[in-house]
C-alpha cells in the first residue's frame, strides 16, 4: 500500500512540474520580424531604396556588431514583404545571423528577390502575419519583435490598433519606420500615425524616413537599436523624430479608402 502510495506521489510531483525546454532549441537575444510594404504607393525608386537598405544594413559591421555583442551573439532573424496580403513566396524563413557570413547570406536572399507590388495596404494583416511567424519560432529568445515599415496608413481589413494591441498583449514589440519621402495628401503625418497607431510595446520606437539619402543610415540605425535592446527615443533623441502634432484618427485610411478607391478598386473590400 505503501509502494502504491508513494508512486502515486511521485507521478503528481512529475505532472505539477513545469515543462521542459527543448533540448533542441536555439537561445537568441531577439527574435526580429522584418516586414516590409511593397504596396502600389511604393513608386519603384522608393521600393529599391528600401531593399537595398535592408540589404546593406544587414551586411554592415554596426549591425554584425550588435549583433556579437549579446548575451548569446546570436539572433533569429525573418523577412517577408506585405501589402493588401503577404503571399506565401514573400518570406524568408527564420534564421539564426551569428556572425557576417550568416548576416551576407539573408542579405543575399533579399537582394535576390523579385521587385514587384501589388494593391492595399494592411498594417493590421502584417503585424497578425509577423506575431503568427513569432509563434511558430523555435527559439528560445529574450525579446520579440516586429520591424514594420510603409509608406501609407491601414486601409484594409482589421483595424491596425487591433492587431497592434493583440501583439502587445503576446509580449511582442512593435517598432515603425515610416516613409515620408512623398507624403500621402490625406495623411501627411504618417509618424504621428506609426506611433499612435501602429507601433506598442515596453522601449517600441518610431523612426522615419524623410529623404531618400537618409534610407540606408535610418534602416541601420533602426537595427542595430532593435538587436542591442535599447529602449526607444531616449537611446537617440537626435534620430527618432515623431512630428507632435493633433492626435492621429487610426481609421484614416479605411475613411480615405472607401471615398478615394473603393468607387474604382471594389476588390479591395474582398
Amino acid at each position: 500500500m505503501l509502494d502504491a502510495l508513494s508512486l502515486f506521489a511521485c507521478l503528481a510531483c512529475a505532472q505539477a512540474a513545469p515543462l521542459a525546454t527543448p533540448a533542441d532549441t536555439i537561445a537568441v537575444d531577439v527574435e526580429l520580424v522584418l516586414a516590409v510594404d511593397i504596396s502600389h504607393s511604393m513608386d519603384e525608386k522608393e521600393f529599391a531604396l528600401q531593399r537595398a537598405g535592408y540589404v546593406e544594413a544587414l551586411r554592415h559591421p554596426d549591425f554584425i556588431n550588435a549583433v556579437r555583442s549579446g548575451v548569446t551573439g546570436r539572433i533569429a532573424l525573418a523577412y517577408f514583404e506585405w501589402a493588401g496580403t503577404v503571399r506565401d513566396d514573400a518570406v524568408i524563413a527564420w534564421q539564426v545571423i551569428d556572425n557576417a557570413e550568416s548576416a551576407n547570406a539573408f542579405a543575399d536572399k533579399i537582394e535576390a528577390r523579385p521587385f514587384r507590388s501589388f494593391g492595399g495596404t494592411s498594417i493590421s494583416g502584417a503585424l497578425a502575419f509577423g506575431a503568427k511567424l513569432l509563434d511558430g519560432a523555435a527559439f528560445d529568445a529574450t525579446r520579440s519583435v516586429i520591424d514594420i515599415s510603409g509608406d501609407g496608413p491601414n486601409n484594409t481589413g482589421t483595424p491596425v490598433t487591433t492587431t497592434r494591441d493583440a501583439a502587445v498583449a503576446k509580449d511582442i514589440v512593435v517598432n515603425g519606420l515610416p516613409i515620408l519621402i512623398s507624403p500621402s495628401p490625406s495623411l501627411s503625418h504618417l509618424d504621428q500615425y506609426y506611433a499612435e497607431c501602429v507601433t506598442g510595446g515596453p522601449g517600441s520606437f518610431v523612426l522615419p524616413v524623410y529623404a531618400a539619402s537618409e534610407f540606408v543610415t535610418a534602416i541601420r540605425r533602426k537595427l542595430v537599436l532593435e538587436v542591442s535592446g535599447v529602449a526607444g527615443p531616449g537611446a537617440d533623441p537626435g534620430s527618432i523624430r515623431v512630428d507632435a502634432a493633433a492626435p492621429v484618427d487610426c481609421l484614416q485610411g479605411e475613411r480615405d479608402r472607401r471615398f478615394f478607391s473603393d468607387p474604382y478598386f471594389p476588390e479591395l473590400n474582398r
